[in-house]
């Protein structure tokens, strides 16, 4: 089809064009009708006579050749109008208000239709984009992009949390992240990343979890510390915030700031024991992040090793705490990262007893694996705040979570 999109109109002034899309709104007067039609780039004004358009319903998709004018704007006038697919019946959700009206579970309900919506849309379009910048940034800095299982034969972080499948008669799982094969990929690039779906089975019903998500996964080796990781997240983080700028602007600190764990907690009031930080802390502690320093952004690090995974590398300077960090994005945790341990003898300290689920993750250090580290990003979570919605459904095309298996 040779057409052109809505904003493209400015550039045709004089000439005859063709335009396709749906019927966003139809405005019929006494003599004249005006007839909005949308594309995936924005809307077009068309105006014609009613008995042109009185048969279109909203949602119908139509083609239209017509004049490119220049009145108040750019407009579309004597125009020829082509039904491509006609809708006969009352669209579900109303897309041409400026804000979706409807109930969150009426819009998952018809995610079809309500995805149309430019506000639903554009929160895609930044998660593309913020996706796009990732990989970029990280291409730059000689990170090779890898695709890993998603069926595995153990859990990766845990027993618990697993989704459970059979797999030909042996029991297998959905992978919970790619952490185990992007360890061993450092064996043979050095610096890796991935974009793909990771599953959390946790009975989780918050506006804040999914129980499938999208994870931007990153390992990088001869590392020094956590803080080598750091400085790379920083810059991905920069990256894409100058891929989102279109949609919302979000300022990156060349330093994000950093707070011990036990200075988190102390920041947020909870007690010096508690080995983790609930929503609350983080909320308390974002606050503080935003007034100390400016900083939508603050490092959480040095967590308790007895709330890190198994192949998380202590603190060599007090083996109780990890080369671990968490980051927070305007109060909530976007990320969690750190040092992984990469001797050999290390993980069979560490994991004891039957070693056979681990048996091929175990051979990358047997044979020689450099020190190294990485994180983990929430796309899902990392657009809700920043477009400041407060769930994190409303930025996901088709979601999963306790109750949603359809669409």
């Amino acid at each position: 089809m040779q057409r052109i999109l809505s904003t493209e109109l400015a550039r045709h002034i004089g000439e005859t064009v063709t335009v396709a899309g749906w019927v966003h709104r139809r405005r019929l007067l006494k003599s004249v009708a005006f007839l909005i039609l949308r594309d995936a780039a924005g809307l077009a004004q068309i105006v014609t006579t009613p008995s042109a358009v009185q048969d279109l319903s909203e949602g119908s998709v139509v083609e239209v050749t017509a004049t490119v004018t220049e009145k108040d704007g750019v407009e579309l006038t004597s125009p020829s109008v082509r039904v491509l697919s006609r809708v006969s019946v009352p669209l579900p959700l109303e897309l041409h208000r400026p804000a979706l009206t409807a109930t969150l579970p009426t819009q998952l309900d018809h995610a079809a239709v309500a995805l149309r919506h430019p506000a639903r849309a554009a929160a895609l379009r930044v998660a593309a984009a913020a996706t796009g910048a990732f990989r970029e940034t990280l291409h730059r800095q000689r990170f090779v992009e890898i695709h890993t299982p998603k069926i595995v034969g153990s859990a990766t972080e845990s027993g618990a949390n697993v989704f459970r499948l059979d797999y030909f008669g042996r029991p297998a799982y959905l992978a919970q992240s790619p952490q185990f094969y992007k360890q061993m990929m450092v064996g043979v690039f050095e610096r890796v990343y991935e974009v793909g779906p990771v599953f959390r089975a946790e009975p989780h019903d918050t506006a804040r979890h999914l129980a499938q998500y999208t994870s931007l996964d990153a390992e990088l080796g001869f590392i020094a510390d956590h803080r080598d990781v750091m400085a790379v997240l920083t810059s991905v983080l920069a990256g894409m915030a100058a891929a989102v700028e279109p949609w919302a602007a979000l300022t990156v600190p060349g330093e994000i700031p950093a707070v011990p764990f036990a200075e988190a907690l102390a920041i947020a009031g909870a007690p010096a024991d508690e080995p983790d930080l609930a929503p609350a802390h983080e909320r308390a502690v974002g606050e503080w992040a935003r007034r100390e320093h400016g900083s939508d952004f603050v490092f959480v690090t040095g967590y308790p090793m007895a709330k890190r995974p198994f192949y998380t590398h202590p603190d060599p300077a007090d083996g109780r705490l990890s080369n671990g960090f968490d980051l927070l994005f305007r109060g909530v945790e976007l990320v969690t990262g750190g040092q992984r341990l990469h001797r050999y003898e290390d993980y069979l300290s560490v994991l004891g007893g039957d070693l056979s689920p681990y048996a091929g993750y175990l051979d990358a250090f047997r044979y020689g694996m450099p020190p190294h580290g990485g994180f983990a990003i929430g796309l899902e979570r990392f657009v809700s705040r920043l477009l400041e919605v407060p769930n994190v459904r409303q930025v996901t095309a088709f979601p999963r979570d306790l109750h949603r298996l359809v669409p």
